[in-house]
């Protein structure tokens, strides 16, 4: 049993926190939340622990690992606390806002021995796995170019002072929403980013931050990725990979928040395309169990850390061409 305490008990703190509620391997003691007036009947309901600081559940003995449901910015100076207490850390994405901030908050979770897992769910959803499998088998030759999208409405609906809309923790609209899961599978697909080339535009909404976002990026081993995600527009999800010898194509039947499974088609050359459907999982759930095995010293965590460094050197390359209109170079992990 690995004990956790859930950090942000807002839209998605309460749903990790439901997800987890009666799990045989992993269970939330505590939550962590400033508004403990806003979170005191949640946290009574769910017969859990309530704090305002952070530093309250490191400083409970019981806790082994923190899930951090947090703004962005947050994210760094919360995962050195973790795991300079000795915790494991889950953080949802992204990882950080910056290469410089990833790479500390990666090297203290290592020099403190702790796993480090970040919740990039799609990794985790069947088709996405046999995806990868493919890639890896060689079934479709070699990986020329990713064709993606994300988008989605919901944000419409929300209070336009929430901070998840705010420049400082949202800087290029959709990206840190949905985008972000785009260049993570991108960079599986074909490792480290070389370049970014991205614009963000308000143009069917009043979310001042920008609701249309286009990526163009080029992959230091070879390949391009052209991703796209907007945030005023009904919900579609898109991921194909092209190949030398073929190609897949994963579209999600429904949003991720409530799945209805997955359209999975694949054409190898000289053949007609073949469609399946695949029933929905819960690849949240799976991101979280396989962060709890690598926490009890089991299997190690499946999206390696030098991924998870790449994406976000992605990430910053993109903020930064969003604001300059520019082509710009997308800094090494090593410097």
């Amino acid at each position: 049993m690995l004990k956790v305490a859930v950090v942000g008990l807002g839209w998605w703190g309460r749903i990790i926190v439901g997800l987890l509620r009666g799990h045989a391997g992993l269970r939330v003691l505590a939550g962590v939340d400033p508004n403990t007036a806003a979170s005191a009947d949640f946290a009574r309901e769910q017969g859990i622990a309530l704090h305002p600081h952070l530093a309250d559940a490191l400083a409970d003995p019981q806790i082994a690992a923190v899930v951090l449901c947090t703004p962005h910015s947050q994210h760094q100076a919360q995962i050195l606390a973790a795991a300079r207490a000795g915790r494991h850390v889950f953080c949802e994405k992204p990882l950080a806002l910056s290469r410089a901030d990833v790479l500390e908050a990666v090297a203290a979770c290592n020099a403190n021995r702790v796993a480090l897992a970040v919740g990039h769910e799609r990794r985790f959803e069947p088709p996405i796995l046999e995806m990868f499998r493919m890639l890896r088998a060689g079934e479709i030759g070699t990986p020329l170019q990713v064709e993606a999208n994300f988008s989605q409405d919901k944000f419409l609906a929300i209070d336009p002072q929430n901070w998840r809309l705010s420049p400082q923790e949202a800087p290029a609209g959709p990206l840190t929403a949905t985008g972000i899961h785009l260049l993570d599978l991108s960079v599986g697909v074909f490792g480290a980013a070389e370049t970014a080339f991205a614009s963000v535009r308000q143009l069917g909404s009043p979310l001042v931050n920008g609701d249309t976002l286009a990526v163009l990026l080029s992959f230091r081993g070879g390949g391009h990725a052209l991703i796209s995600a907007i945030l005023a527009t009904p919900f579609v999800g898109r991921f194909a990979v092209y190949g030398s010898k073929g190609w897949i194509e994963v579209r999600d039947k429904t949003h991720p928040e409530a799945p209805e499974g997955w359209e999975f088609i694949t054409c190898l050359r000289g053949a007609r395309p073949e469609r399946r459907d695949l029933a929905p999982a819960p690849s949240v759930r799976a991101n979280l169990e396989a962060f709890a095995e690598a926490a009890r010293g089991g299997a190690p965590y499946p999206v390696p850390q030098s991924e998870m460094i790449a994406n976000i050197c992605a990430l910053e390359a993109v903020i930064r061409s969003t604001r300059s209109g520019k082509v710009e170079a997308v800094e090494a992990a090593d410097g």
